[in-house]
């Protein structure tokens, strides 16, 4: 029973995450990197990053004090922050900075950087 409760309560906080900060597909992501019109932020760490990015991102590991200055001025502007894949929820910090930053328009590629190469996108180094 416990373990059901367990489950239960890991489902609602996901789900209220998920709902504050919606996910947007790779092909999805793909148009609006193509477009320019998007802040993407890499949640992943140095070592990770480096080793491969999704084109454009920013190391948020190097950003993190100073997130504002690589964000667009428009508010409404989209930013996509990701981590590792569906399970990972490091996403959330940069997400949550950027919320109260003030971006109206902050989503999460839940598929991260591993759905992003079984994909076969491109990786930026």
């Amino acid at each position: 029973m416990k373990k059901l409760i367990a489950l239960v309560l890991a489902f609602v906080a996901s789900s209220a995450f998920a709902a504050e900060f919606p996910d947007i597909s790779i092909a999805d992501l793909k148009q609006a990197i193509a477009d320019k019109k998007v802040t993407v932020i890499d949640v992943n760490g140095a070592s990770s990053y480096a080793n491969g990015h999704i084109p454009g991102a920013v190391n948020f590991a190097d950003q993190k004090d100073s997130l504002a200055s690589v964000l667009p001025s428009d508010k409404n502007a989209l930013v996509v922050a990701y981590c590792g894949g569906p399970a990972c929820s490091a996403y959330k910090a940069a997400a949550k900075k950027a919320a109260e930053l003030g971006y109206t328009n902050v989503k999460h590629l839940s598929a991260g950087i591993s759905g992003w190469k079984a994909a076969n996108e491109k990786l930026e180094k």
